[in-house]
């Protein structure tokens, strides 16, 4: 696997605002971004048995298979020169804890970030 994938929800502000933020400042040759409502994206869920009406995390698929939540946040973050020492740092909060925290967002983010009607990454 060249590129690692990161499937991600098409319809969320906060998801797209993210993805947005990677494009910008993630070399172009490390991530493909699929949304899950995508085909593509519905393949990655049935292949690595996650839901496909919904998603609650994002989903990093590197050459280890997929990471969810806050690990998969951090692996994200972790692949981006300039932002490599910070995903380090966090890191050392508990998974426990980050997860919490993460689950808190995911939860909440339609009504505290809104849904949106399109998608950054054209499907």
């Amino acid at each position: 696997m060249e590129k690692s994938i990161i499937v991600f929800d098409g319809e969320c502000n906060l998801c797209n605002g993210v993805v947005g933020w990677l494009m910008k400042f993630a070399p172009e040759e490390i991530f493909e971004f699929v949304p899950f409502q995508s085909p593509k994206g519905q393949r990655l869920l049935q292949k690595y048995n996650f839901p496909t009406s919904r998603l609650d995390t994002v989903i990093l698929i590197d050459q280890n298979g997929p990471h969810v939540h806050s690990d998969g946040f951090l692996k994200i973050v972790a692949k981006i020169p300039k932002w490599k020492r910070v995903a380090a740092l966090l890191a050392f909060i508990p998974r426990m804890l980050r997860d919490a925290i993460y689950k808190l967002f995911s939860y909440n983010r339609v009504k505290w970030f809104g849904q949106s009607q399109s998608c950054t990454i054209n499907f």
